[in-house]
């Protein structure tokens, strides 16, 4: 008879939130609300949702509603509590750090320039022969020089020439729309 109170009393004590949904919450507080942290700024009831930190390189923080902590980071100075030997030091390893991550190296695998020209200009322009900063005048005088070596009326019965042709055409529309779409700087 023991035995079967004691697997009674077994199974009252047996929890529900062995299946889905899950009825209590996973770390066993069961289902009361969660505690909201309040602000650490003295006098301030909003909830502390931003951390700050309380020094530098310190894992501890202080925990400000949104508008005590953009008061808090507005006077924040990271170097105030170092020696000025430490902060000229912890200066000099930032400025190393910068000019380390300078340029990633997939930079590397695209065409020369600055940005500012399409593939589709670069490529005609690679057709000329001529940087990536080549100006109007240049883009008409190369079309010209290679229109000349390359026109069928002077080489009749090359298809290659004609081709070359062809191509310098289409580049010089790419080069010479791009120039009237450009802004007057």
């Amino acid at each position: 008879m023991a035995d079967v109170h004691a697997g009674q009393s077994r199974m009252s004590r047996r929890s529900n939130d062995w299946g889905f949904p899950r009825w209590r919450a996973y770390d066993g507080s069961g289902r009361e609300a969660a505690r909201l942290r309040p602000c650490d700024r003295h006098g301030c009831d909003r909830p502390g949702t931003c951390p700050a930190p309380k020094a530098p390189d310190s894992p501890e923080r202080w925990w400000f509603c949104e508008a005590h902590a953009a008061e808090y980071n507005r006077g924040w100075n990271y170097f105030a509590q170092m020696s000025a030997a430490d902060a000229e030091a912890a200066r000099a390893h930032a400025g190393q750090e910068s000019r380390a991550y300078g340029k990633a190296r997939h930079w590397a695998w695209g065409a020369p320039g600055d940005g500012s020209r399409s593939r589709a200009e670069m490529d005609a322009l690679r057709l000329f022969n001529l940087p990536p900063d080549a100006d109007a005048d240049a883009v008409k005088a190369a079309f010209r020089r290679v229109a000349k070596e390359s026109h069928p009326d002077l080489n009749p019965g090359d298809a290659a020439a004609a081709d070359r042709f062809r191509a310098a055409q289409a580049a010089y529309r790419v080069l010479s729309g791009t120039d009237a779409r450009k802004p007057d700087a």
